[in-house]
């Protein structure tokens, strides 16, 4: 098999290393892909993405284009870079049980974010590769909601169905309902991911497209609306209205963000404080994310307060990779390995102690803030800064998901999220190059 595969592979080689950016847009569909390729076989698909990241990386190198390190100095880059050096001194944290264990999960805590973004900045030189990006992200995610469809109506294939037997069935069959997964890694993922790409179609059909690319973009919303819904991720829910928010914001229009915070209200309170839709299973999922009561959120909290005294003692934590399923792996039996973090920053929190964690939130406040400032300086393409102001508002909303999964750390929901970082400052510097040209058009 493998010298079958040698000639193939070859020539994949001399069509990256001949257009690196292809290697780029290799990796981003992989993300969509690798974690639902483990359902199907032992191999170490997971690792893929490292691969495909090394061969960019390497096709980056080989044929550089000049001028361009000199885009890698931003906030954004900076920002990163300081979490990703946190994140290398952590390992000689003595609390850590296992360098495997650090290597493994470092990569999506860290190392994934800053080769992404430093990848995008070098290889996306212009609109077209923008768009390109996002039309590969929406024609991925609506396979994935396809095939989820797919799992609802027709039911799982074999090696699905093996994976819930596996024990997948415990968080994935509630009162008898499937919550989809499509081939992502868990429910939650997906339902994050569809809450994503729903939020980026329903901004960029606001902007200036024609219009059937705005129907087009309407219809798909409404489709990854649903996929959102059947996945029954009631944290999901919290990435389109949150992001939504952010894209009020971001258009200076007060009318409208009132408007829409008065919509959001509404909605808020037809789930809180009414039985609208009590019929409806997938509505009776997303109610109980608003309820205090709920019981699942009632243990997530019981596990902060068991962090919280563990942790008291350790302010740079237990070390990355001491939690989660890779502590389950390296570290079996100890306290973090064995006790739920659920949410993105209860892991950063549990791995990387308090110290960790305000690191970690610094890095996400510092791109939110410089993220506005960027939009709010672009004047010249108005279908440049919408789609920016949707990757934006797409990166706020998986981070306030984060407080409930861990999406911002899987793919493809990480991958996305930091390829987008890089392209809206790229845009901001395009934008800004616009701006002085016109100015100089105009001296003349």
């Amino acid at each position: 098999m493998g010298l079958i595969a040698l000639p193939f592979v070859a020539l994949y080689l001399i069509w990256v290393f001949n257009k690196p950016v292809r290697a780029l847009y290799t990796v981003l569909y992989t993300g969509f892909f690798a974690n639902g390729m483990i359902r199907y076989s032992t191999a170490p698909f997971g690792l893929s993405i490292d691969v495909f990241l090394l061969i960019t990386l390497i096709a980056a190198l080989a044929k550089p284009q000049k001028g361009r390190s000199a885009l890698l100095k931003n906030p954004f880059v900076y920002a990163i870079a300081v979490w990703t050096a946190f994140t290398v001194f952590e390992i000689i944290n003595p609390e850590a049980r296992s360098f495997a264990a650090w290597f493994y999960s470092v990569r999506g805590t860290a190392l994934y974010m800053m080769q992404l973004i430093i990848l995008t900045i070098l290889l996306i030189d212009d609109k077209k590769g923008m768009l390109k990006f996002v039309n590969i992200w929406i024609f991925c995610s609506a396979l994935a909601a396809v095939w989820g469809m797919k799992q609802l109506y027709l039911g799982v294939n074999h090696a699905e169905q093996m994976w819930l037997d596996a024990g997948a069935y415990k968080t994935h069959l509630l009162f008898g309902r499937l919550r989809v997964f499509s081939f992502y890694s868990d429910a939650g993922q997906f339902g994050a991911a569809m809450g994503h790409v729903l939020l980026i179609c329903l901004i960029l059909s606001l902007g200036p497209v024609k219009r059937k690319f705005k129907l087009g973009y309407l219809a798909l919303s409404v489709f990854f609306f649903w996929a959102m819904a059947v996945s029954g991720t009631r944290g999901a829910l919290f990435v389109p209205l949150s992001g939504f928010m952010v894209y009020l914001f971001l258009t200076k229009n007060f009318k409208i963000l009132s408007i829409g915070i008065a919509v959001v209200g509404i909605l808020f309170g037809l789930l809180k404080f009414t039985n609208v839709g009590a019929g409806n299973y997938q509505v009776q999922r997303m109610r109980s994310a608003l309820d205090p009561n709920d019981p699942s959120l009632q243990v997530r909290l019981d596990n902060q307060k068991k962090f919280a005294a563990y942790l008291k003692s350790r302010p740079i934590g237990g070390g990355i990779g001491s939690a989660g399923s890779w502590g389950q792996r390296f570290s079996p039996g100890t306290f973090l390995a064995e006790t739920p973090t659920d949410s993105w920053y209860v892991k950063i929190w549990a791995e990387t102690g308090i110290v960790g964690l305000w690191i970690h939130l610094g890095m996400i406040i510092t791109i939110a803030v410089t993220g506005t400032v960027m939009i709010f300086r672009m004047k010249n393409d108005l279908h440049l800064r919408q789609i920016s102001m949707a990757l934006f508002s797409g990166y706020i909303g998986i981070a306030f998901a984060s407080y409930s999964n861990q999406v911002i750390g899987q793919a493809p929901s990480g991958i996305v999220v930091f390829m987008s970082l890089g392209l809206i400052w790229l845009a901001y510097k395009w934008d800004k190059a616009a701006q002085l040209m016109d100015t100089n058009e105009i001296k003349q």
